[in-house]
């Protein structure tokens, strides 16, 4: 997955007042989740910047002692935002590599008093709701502020457009509440007044 700003987010980084990490818990570029991450980067609202961060796949586990390239990265990318994004799949197990991520910006205080959202998608009605848990202890426990939604996806629907946008005005709708809790009130009012 590509990092960057999407189309959704109109204004240009002088004028973002809101920086919000996106981490998709899916190894493949095509994955529902990772499209579903892309996706809610069209969503945000004016003077919200998003990056996605497409370095799941190199997170070594953690360990004491000097820390890998990687990981620094990771780090001061959370450093410099203001909020999480995480979208997690229908697992009852997290991938490795997002527990390797958890497990360092746990140890270094990364999500401390962060802002968390967690969107977990499933075709069934609470499929999601063990990764989704594990998730949010894993979370609360690394002492971020944690909030989101398990999204509930038709499989037999489409879910994108060509662009990679969001179709479905109901889970538009959905994606675009889990984001506006991770945004304060001065930034949401503009968008929510048109």
């Amino acid at each position: 997955m590509a990092s960057g700003r999407f189309p959704g987010n109109t204004g240009t980084p002088g004028e973002q007042r809101v920086k919000i990490i996106g981490i998709a818990a899916g190894l493949h570029a095509g994955s529902f989740i990772n499209r579903l991450l892309e996706a809610a980067g069209g969503e945000l609202p004016e003077g919200v910047g998003f990056e996605a961060w497409p370095g799941l796949r190199q997170m070594p586990p953690y360990e004491a002692g000097p820390v890998p390239a990687p990981v620094r990265e990771l780090l001061r990318r959370i450093a410099a935002s203001d909020a999480v994004l995480i979208t997690a799949p229908e697992h009852s197990l997290l991938p490795i590599e997002l527990t390797y991520t958890l497990d360092w910006m746990s140890a270094r205080g990364a999500l401390a008093g962060k802002h968390v959202a967690v969107m977990s998608a499933s075709a069934r009605a609470c499929g999601a709701m063990w990764a989704q848990a594990e998730l949010c202890k894993r979370l609360q426990g690394a002492g971020a502020v944690v909030m989101g939604a398990e999204l509930v996806i038709s499989p037999a629907c489409p879910h994108f457009d060509e662009d990679g946008h969001l179709i479905d005005p109901t889970l538009r709708a959905e994606v675009r509440a889990v984001i506006a809790q991770l945004c304060p009130g001065e930034v949401l009012e503009p968008a929510l007044s048109l």
